[in-house]
C-alpha cells in the first residue's frame, strides 16, 4: 500500500484502536478535502477543462475533484481502490442515484435526466485497468491529486499505477501530478513532524519528511512523460476550531504510523499541542501552505 496525503489504511498494530473507517472518509470529505480545491481549480483553468475533456482520476478518493471538473462540463471517470468508504462518497456525489456499490453511468440513471455536471461520470473501484473495459474514447486529461512529497516514500507507488493507466490516454494527452510544497512554504509542515515524533522509526517507513524540489518531475522521468510545464498554489488549511483541525489532519492518514506505536489519545494530545501557534483569538485555525503542481505530457 502507497502512503500519501489521502491514502486510508487500518492500524496494524495488535494493540492499536481500530479506526472507524467510516468515519474518518467522511471527515475526509466534509473538513479537509476542501482545503485542496484552489490546486484543482488552478489546474483546470491551465488546462482549459471543459465539454472537450475527457479526464481520468487516478486514486479519486471522495471525488470533490471529479465534481468540480464535471461541473466545467467535462466526461469523468475515477478510479481508486485505497478507501471504498471514499468512494461510496464520490458516489453520492456524482452518481445520487446510482445503486449501491455500482459503477456508474447512464444505465445506473434508468434513463432519467440527470444534473448535466454528473451526466457523464463513471466511477471504479479497482484500478485503470478495471476502467479500460467500456473505454472508447482514450483520455486527453490524468490526474493524480493526492499530494506526494510527504512521505518517506510515497511516490512508489505512482509508477505503476501511471504506467496502468497510460495506455489509455491519448498521444499527447496532459498528466498532472501533484506535491507539496517547499516546507518554508507549508505552516503546516511543523504540525506533521508530530508524525515523525511519535512513530516507531524501527517498524514504520511511513515518517514525514520534507517534501523535495525534484518530486514530481522525478515521478515524471521514471514513467517516461515529458515535462510541460509547473506551478505553486496557495492552500491554507483553515478550520473552525482546533478540534475540526485535529480530525482533518487524522482523516489524511499520515498520523497512522504514530498512532500505531503510542496510542490515539497521545497523538491527539501532540497535534493539540502542535496546532496551538495556529490558532487565532476566535478559536478558529490558520495554517498558510504553498502546492506545486506538475503538468507533463504523453509520448
Amino acid at each position: 500500500m502507497t502512503p500519501t496525503l489521502v491514502r486510508q489504511h487500518a492500524l496494524h498494530a495488535d494493540s492499536a484502536p481500530r479506526v472507524d473507517l467510516c468515519a474518518r472518509a467522511r471527515d475526509w470529505s466534509e473538513i479537509q478535502e476542501r482545503m485542496l480545491v484552489p490546486l484543482y481549480e488552478a489546474v483546470y483553468e491551465r488546462l482549459e477543462v471543459g465539454p472537450a475533456t475527457r479526464l481520468l482520476g487516478l486514486r479519486c478518493g471522495s471525488g470533490l475533484a471529479l465534481l468540480l471538473a464535471a461541473g466545467r462540463g467535462a466526461t469523468v471517470t475515477g478510479v481508486d481502490t485505497s478507501s471504498p468508504e471514499r468512494l461510496a462518497l464520490a458516489r453520492e456525489r456524482l452518481l445520487p442515484d446510482a445503486p449501491r456499490g455500482g459503477s456508474g453511468g447512464a444505465a445506473a440513471y434508468g434513463g432519467r435526466s440527470r444534473p448535466r455536471a454528473r451526466a457523464e461520470a463513471r466511477l471504479v473501484d479497482g484500478s485503470p485497468r478495471d476502467a479500460a473495459g467500456a473505454q472508447t474514447t482514450a483520455y486527453g486529461l490524468l490526474t493524480v491529486f493526492e499530494p506526494i512529497g510527504c512521505l518517506a516514500g510515497d511516490s512508489e507507488g505512482l509508477g505503476e499505477l501511471l504506467a496502468d493507466a497510460l495506455p489509455l490516454a491519448a498521444h499527447g494527452a496532459a498528466v498532472v501530478l501533484t506535491g507539496w510544497g517547499p516546507p518554508e512554504r507549508c505552516a503546516t509542515s511543523s504540525v506533521l513532524r508530530v508524525a515523525t515524533k511519535l512513530a516507531d522509526p524501527l517498524r514504520s517507513a511511513r515518517s514525514w519528511r520534507p517534501a523535495r524540489r525534484d518530486d514530481l518531475e522525478e515521478v515524471a522521468q521514471r514513467a517516461g512523460l515529458k515535462p510541460d510545464g509547473s506551478g505553486r498554489v496557495a492552500c491554507p488549511f483553515g478550520y473552525a476550531d482546533a478540534d475540526s483541525a485535529v480530525r482533518g489532519l487524522l482523516s489524511t492518514g499520515l498520523f497512522d504510523a504514530a498512532t500505531a506505536a503510542t496510542d490515539a489519545k497521545q497523538v491527539d494530545k501532540e497535534l493539540a499541542e502542535a496546532l496551538h501557534p495556529h490558532r487565532r483569538a476566535d478559536g478558529t485555525v490558520w495554517m498558510p501552505n504553498v502546492f506545486r503542481y506538475l503538468v507533463a505530457r504523453v509520448p
